[in-house]
């Protein structure tokens, strides 16, 4: 995969040092949390899968997420029965279940995630699941919610209403409803820590992308991105500095979440690239997507859902949302059409695409897009 046998090192004279080269890592686990940027990421995931011809672990029959939100088992996997613990990728959503997870991924399986500033979370969760959502439905824009959460949100419905309150911590299988205890919150960020190998931080996410290439031992081109599943600026709604502040109370499990792996995630920086190797890369990356863009879509951007005219390519759209999806140019070879085509698919429809290759004698997911 990689070839890094060699690195010139200068002391008193030139001296050629063996260096240890790395292999790229391809049994990896992907814990996909909600709103946080891991669409894009699962579409990176896809993609590496078909480049390397890998086996995916993909929601069984009609299942578009591995049993989402109820805690994962390992019956979820199409074939599990069958194909047992030779799956290399696993990225669908999924309420983390170790055990369980275990039973499907190799023994030297890699395991990430990735958080976001829970502030830009919630907003972005309560336009996204306004319509789906008990706590958010009533209220009239999120700051009414945030002024008095408890008004809203009802422990009664905890199995619709976990998208209005600390929502990463219920993904990585943990009750989102418990509570601020400041033994418990260490215990559970000690056993995070040794269930993965890195979190990821989607507020900065090309230095992430840039962090998981070096720690994957993958290619520039293997972490190459279209922004997936983001909406447009039109349907944010601003937070006020009090509900700013509230949600850091009232989704105080997720805050401590993140401010414990956003430090990490910079010490790790630090430890393996170093912060100016890492501009360095980030520009690297942001150049050969600006490259692609121009190579693969007519407008040079995303567009919103009215406008995109291969409605194959529509994103599933949610709430009051308008999800941004993208027009590819025609005039392209076939080769760089197919390249275009998957960095702007859809996670539904990659899904159900990767199951129809993987799975070819089974029955065709029917996926709620119109």
């Amino acid at each position: 995969m990689k070839n890094k046998n060699y690195i010139i090192s200068k002391s008193h004279k030139e001296l050629l040092i063996p260096y240890k080269p790395c292999r790229a890592k391809t049994n990896v686990m992907f814990l996909k949390t909600h709103k946080t940027a891991s669409s894009t990421v699962l579409n990176i995931m896809f993609r590496f899968a078909e480049r390397y011809n890998l086996t995916v672990a993909l929601p069984a029959d009609q299942l578009v997420h591995l049993g989402y939100p109820k805690t994962f088992v390992a019956q979820f996997v199409e074939e599990f029965e069958a194909i047992g613990q030779n799956y290399n990728i696993m990225c669908n959503h999924l309420r983390f279940n170790p055990s369980e997870v275990k039973k499907v991924m190799a023994a030297n399986t890699f395991y990430f995630s990735i958080l976001r500033n829970p502030i830009r979370l919630l907003e972005s969760s309560y336009v996204y699941y306004k319509d789906n959502v008990p706590a958010f439905r009533i209220s009239k824009d999120v700051n009414e919610f945030l002024a008095s959460p408890m008004k809203y949100y009802h422990l009664s419905d905890y199995k619709k209403n976990m998208y209005a309150r600390n929502i990463m911590w219920f993904d990585f299988g943990y009750d989102n409803n418990a509570e601020d205890n400041k033994k418990y919150i260490q215990a559970v960020l000690k056993e995070i820590e040794q269930n993965f190998h890195l979190i990821l931080i989607s507020d900065y996410f090309d230095e992430s992308m840039i962090l998981l290439k070096h720690t994957l031992c993958w290619d520039l081109d293997d972490v190459i991105y279209f922004k997936l599943n983001s909406r447009s600026q039109d349907t944010v709604q601003t937070l006020t500095p009090e509900s700013e502040e509230r949600i850091k109370a009232w989704c105080s499990l997720d805050w401590k979440l993140y401010l414990h792996f956003n430090q990490s995630f910079w010490r790790r920086i630090e430890e393996t690239i170093g912060l100016k190797e890492l501009e360095k890369e980030v520009n690297h990356l942001r150049t050969r997507q600006k490259e692609l863009m121009e190579t693969c879509l007519s407008e040079q951007e995303a567009v919103g859902k009215d406008d995109i005219k291969n409605k194959a390519f529509l994103p599933f759209q949610s709430g009051h949302a308008n999800i941004l999806g993208y027009n590819l140019k025609q005039d392209v070879d076939n080769m760089t059409m197919r390249t275009c085509q998957k960095m702007v698919m859809p996670e539904l429809q990659y899904t159900s695409y990767l199951y129809t290759v993987q799975h070819p004698h089974k029955k065709r997911k029917i996926l709620p897009l119109p």
